[in-house]
């Protein structure tokens, strides 16, 4: 398998930059990463998001496996970096995140694929594993997307 597949980190973004910006590249498929899809940020939540996504012709898929456990989204906001990674390696090496691998692979090279979740800067987020996991077994190449949305709403996952 190869291709590209981007990431995206909807922090600090409002609907429209987030949507903009996944149009821009062509995305026609988001792969939620997020071990809980909900979010305080409006749209962002696992059914208005799929239901927003569809109105622009934009796929949707939930890969729970590939989340963060509850203690690592902890040692996240705690910045306890050593321990999160660590959470995030374990997590990965689970037969279900193995498995949701897989079927991420499959979809990515079959649809412009963005895989989602809230960090803006993907280098603390567990999507940068996951997507490096790409690049290694599958031949992945990665780009991170930035949303630089002046009119974002600020607050709240």
């Amino acid at each position: 398998m190869t291709g590209h597949v981007w990431t995206i980190g909807y922090e600090k973004s409002g609907w429209p930059g987030f949507l903009a910006k996944l149009q821009s590249v062509g995305v026609m498929l988001v792969i939620d990463v997020r071990d809980l899809p909900l979010s305080r940020r409006a749209g962002f939540s696992k059914r208005q998001l799929a239901a927003g996504l569809a109105q622009a012709g934009i796929g949707y898929v939930h890969l729970r496996a590939l989340g963060t456990p509850p203690e690592g989204r902890e040692a996240n906001r705690r910045r306890e970096w050593a321990r999160f990674w660590q959470i995030v390696d374990a997590r990965l090496k689970t037969l279900e995140a193995e498995i949701a691998l897989q079927e991420l692979a499959e979809l990515a090279t079959r649809t412009p694929s963005c895989l989602l979740c809230y960090e803006a800067d993907p280098g603390i987020c567990h999507r940068q594993r996951v997507s490096e996991i790409l690049a290694k077994r599958y031949g992945f190449t990665v780009k991170h997307l930035m949303i630089h949305d002046e009119s974002s709403v600020h607050g709240g996952r």
